[in-house]
């Protein structure tokens, strides 16, 4: 069987492709990293740097068109400031009904169906993506969801003669529990880039650089990412 992991350069989909390679062996693991038309391309270098590490196969897509009607302020045309606050406190703004600012339009669905294309053409059998329960509370980002998840794989699996399943294996976890986990594995979190802004170093103030460090210390270690610059 082969493998085909969603790869971003951040925490999540790092530890997921960990856990790809730890399954199948890295020869049967592909890294598939997109561009949308965020502001900087410092999450693609770290999936590169990530890929090398474990001499996987990285393919690049670019997705960007689709996203220019976009105002996300993640996004290169986008005239919004990207939040300087946890996501608890965005989501408090909201009243938990609609998602953050940050939220990409239907992202990991567009991503996850560009994916099974790509897989299916490599005869893969998964799609590994790292998803997890921090992002999807309060409707944070409804497409990393169990509920959405589930819908998605089956879509996927029917979608292609049942040839085909995508494994989020962090859905019902924490970053913590993501980090705890990674930890084990010795993912080579120094080479990893979590932060929306692309300066020279993370912000600390944006929603997943607060997120990523309360992490770290959730586990009792310091962020390698951070302490190794």
């Amino acid at each position: 069987m082969k493998a085909l992991v969603l790869s971003s350069g951040g925490v999540d989909s790092t530890t997921a492709l960990a856990l790809a390679i730890e399954k199948y062996g890295k020869e049967n693991v592909v890294a598939l990293s997109v561009s949308y038309g965020q502001k900087h391309d410092k999450e693609l270098r770290a999936a590169k740097a990530v890929a090398e590490y474990y001499g996987v196969e990285q393919l690049f897509l670019d997705l960007s068109l689709i996203f220019q009607y976009s105002n996300c302020s993640l996004l290169q045309q986008s005239d919004q400031e990207i939040p300087e606050e946890s996501y608890a406190q965005q989501i408090e703004k909201t009243g938990g009904t609609t998602p953050v600012s940050t939220y990409v339009p239907f992202r990991n669905g567009l991503f996850l169906s560009a994916a099974a294309s790509v897989a299916l053409s490599m005869e893969c059998s998964v799609i590994y993506y790292g998803a997890h329960a921090d992002d999807a509370a309060g409707a944070a980002y409804p497409d990393c969801s169990q509920a959405f998840h589930d819908a998605m794989n089956q879509a996927i699996y029917e979608g292609s003669g049942k040839q085909l399943r995508i494994e989020a294996p962090f859905v019902g976890k924490t970053k913590a529990d993501i980090v705890a986990l990674g930890l084990k594995y010795h993912v080579p979190y120094q080479l990893t880039w979590s932060c929306y802004e692309g300066k020279e170093e993370p912000c600390g103030k944006c929603g997943t650089c607060i997120d990523r460090a309360k992490a770290f210390a959730a586990n009792g270690v310091s962020d390698p990412a951070i302490c190794e610059k």
